[in-house]
């Protein structure tokens, strides 16, 4: 089997009312796709998760000038082959960021035709299913003013809690006195009702003020404290979690088992947060999760994107072995997203669903994702 075609898919879509998260204000969804096509007939599917604001044509521009020319004429099914070659090609300018994102979204895609072509899911190919149904919670608290919204947070806590969620992840970074208040507030909405909260700051602060905040949410038993401070501050991450008495989660800015070999030998993070779109795809994804598992630390991969990277980090967690066993050892969640965003129930026939609070691995082969070719080509750009 070869590789003939690569084609590359930029989505964009604007949002009808801007939100912000610590760092700017998103006016946009967008998504940046990968599809290889075979020489008997299989297409898989990938994406490079545009991070933060970023602009996804930058991944884009990675996969059809950089990555392409390495791909077509090749066997898909050497995965393993294919991510090194894309890597070493591009580390002199690489390494990090949208280039790594971009080998993430062709390795992914890799994954799904071998998915197919062997008839099997993709949490399969990996290694077996630990879990057939992951517990989703809720991401969201994003704001639309900026501060001073505690009052409005707290419905949505109350939203959250009757759509069935009970893991909830609170968006802050928006000034530790705000954070608070508004943490305030959705907990006492929230009194009584069996709800674990984290929280995100997605690296608004620095480390005195990570500190105060984090020991003002002491009272919440947050089961993590996420991105408390800049991803390169690794120090700062080692004092956190040295002084803190939550866990600290980070690591969706990281990228390789280069990047996480330096994460977790520093002792960095008890959860480390590896996006499938981002840190180097499935693949990368199984060499994160050995080092993880050496190191004693929970795996528990960030997921931003569209149905496809919520396809691809649910086999991903299905096919995790848990960081310490037991016989009610922690298993890992999965980041379920609320704002808008049309391209995660549109883009694909099956979307993912929640039923009775726990979301199932989907067993087809591969991704086990049919794409819409109507709204591909509606959002395209």
């Amino acid at each position: 089997m070869k590789i003939t075609e690569l084609k590359v898919h930029v989505l964009k879509s604007p949002l009808a009312e801007p939100f912000a998260f610590s760092q700017g204000w998103v006016h946009q969804r967008s998504a940046t796709l990968v599809e290889l096509l075979t020489d008997d007939g299989l297409i898989g599917w990938g994406e490079a998760f545009a991070q933060g604001l970023e602009p996804p044509e930058i991944a884009a521009a990675a996969i059809e000038h950089a990555l392409k020319p390495l791909l077509l004429g090749e066997n898909p099914l050497d995965t393993e082959v294919l991510w090194h070659r894309m890597y070493h090609r591009t580390r002199d300018y690489g390494r990090k960021g949208s280039v790594v994102a971009a080998i993430s979204a062709v390795d992914t895609a890799l994954w799904d035709i071998a998915g197919q072509a062997h008839g099997l899911p993709v949490y399969q190919l990996l290694g077996g299913a630990f879990r057939r149904r992951v517990q989703p919670y809720a991401t969201g608290f994003y704001r639309i003013q900026g501060q001073g919204e505690a009052a409005r947070l707290a419905d949505e806590a109350l939203r959250h809690w009757g759509a069935g969620f009970r893991l909830m992840k609170v968006k802050l970074g928006y000034g530790v006195d705000d954070d608070i208040e508004c943490m305030l507030a959705i907990g006492k909405a929230l009194q009584g009702k069996p709800v674990r909260l984290m929280v995100d700051t997605n690296h608004a602060y620095g480390r005195a003020e990570a500190l105060r905040l984090g020991r003002a949410l002491a009272e919440f038993d947050l089961r993590w404290y996420e991105e408390p401070v800049a991803p390169e501050d690794r120090p700062g991450y080692v004092e956190m979690r040295r002084t803190l008495p939550m866990p600290i989660a980070g690591g969706e800015n990281e990228h390789t088992l280069f990047g996480f070999a330096e994460l977790l030998g520093a002792g960095c993070v008890d959860v480390a947060q590896p996006d499938i779109g981002s840190c180097g795809g499935l693949s990368a994804g199984r060499h994160i999760a050995a080092l993880a598992q050496a190191h004693g630390v929970m795996v528990n991969p960030h997921v931003w994107g569209s149905a496809i990277a919520q396809a691809a980090a649910l086999h991903y967690i299905a096919a995790l072995p848990v960081a310490h066993h037991s016989l009610f050892a922690t298993e890992p969640v999965l980041e379920y997203d609320r704002s808008s965003h049309p391209f995660r129930q549109q883009l694909v026939t099956r979307p993912l669903q929640m039923v009775d609070g726990w979301v199932e691995v989907p067993d087809a082969p591969g991704l086990g994702v049919e794409v819409d070719r109507a709204v591909l080509q509606a959002y395209s750009r």
